[in-house]
């Protein structure tokens, strides 16, 4: 591959100044927050600096590189954009645990009015606490993937380009929401935290979810999604077999991330269970 191809790839397709502004202050933030408490010898890891960077990054290529013209003509593709979007880059950003380094990147002055302004809103604290409650949470990472899915609704959305958007944006945001509820320890999530046996449950019903629409995907013998025929495919395939491999693609990595998910559920409770054995005894001694 030369440099020009390599160049013609990271190019955006579409540009679009409202991705490129939220990744590119994203980025900002972060890093004058980790300028801040690296002064104070209290920064983060190198590992959730590179998590952070990497799923920020994962964002930014699904939506504005060569990488979208490709999903908008290939079904897998599409699928492959929609795994990272909605289940890879938002674990990466959840795992890196940003919110602190955020906080220090933004001016002392901006932080208050912020804080001012998040105050006086008292139903924008109540619609999010309502969408974290975890049926609901549950309920929409799961049914937003059904809902895309429906041939109907799914021809639509590849050839409106504001629904196509709504679409991207939507799978994004409320795989940040969800992984949040699923990997945040308890002690951060405040009056949103959800036990871990709970989040066990939800990860367990969502990857069967997900294997039932994949596997139905990828063993129907007709073809499901013929807007790509329309658009054109990026590529010579068999319809059929560009829906079996993006069914292929709903059903198992999608379902794996719901594994590693329980697994990073249960480290959690294992290093909780740790920190309270210590506690007892100690209150133990005391008695």
């Amino acid at each position: 591959m030369t440099a020009l191809s390599i160049a013609t790839f990271v190019l955006p397709w579409e540009f679009s100044p409202t991705v490129f502004l939220t990744c590119a202050l994203t980025a900002l933030v972060y890093l004058a927050g980790q300028r801040a408490l690296v002064r104070r010898g209290t920064a983060p890891g190198i590992w959730r600096a590179l998590a952070f960077f990497l799923g920020l990054g994962l964002m930014y290529a699904m939506l504005q590189t060569h990488f979208d013209y490709l999903a908008q003509h290939m079904f897998w593709i599409h699928r492959l954009q929609h795994l990272v979007l909605h289940h890879v880059a938002p674990i990466l950003l959840v795992l890196a645990a940003p919110a602190a380094v955020m906080r220090e990147g933004i001016p002392i002055g901006l932080r208050t009015q912020l804080r001012g302004s998040l105050s006086r809103l008292p139903r924008l604290k109540r619609v999010l606490l309502l969408v974290q409650h975890p049926i609901l949470a549950a309920a929409l990472f799961v049914g937003l993937i059904y809902f895309w899915l429906t041939p109907s609704i799914h021809f639509t959305a590849m050839l409106d380009a504001n629904r196509y958007r709504v679409m991207n944006w939507s799978m994004a945001l409320d795989g940040i929401l969800f992984w949040w509820l699923m990997l945040t320890p308890r002690a951060a999530q405040g009056a949103a935290a959800v036990g871990y046996g709970t989040r066990i449950v939800i990860l367990c019903i969502a990857a069967l979810l997900q294997i039932l629409i994949g596997a139905y995907i990828a063993l129907h013998k007709s073809e499901l999604f013929d807007v790509y025929a329309i658009c054109g495919r990026a590529w010579t395939l068999d319809p059929l077999l560009d829906q079996q491999l993006g069914g292929l693609l709903t059903w198992i990595p999608a379902a794996m991330m719901s594994g590693i998910g329980v697994l990073i559920v249960l480290r959690l409770l294992l290093r909780e269970s740790a920190r309270s054995v210590p506690a007892a005894a100690l209150r133990g001694v005391a008695r």
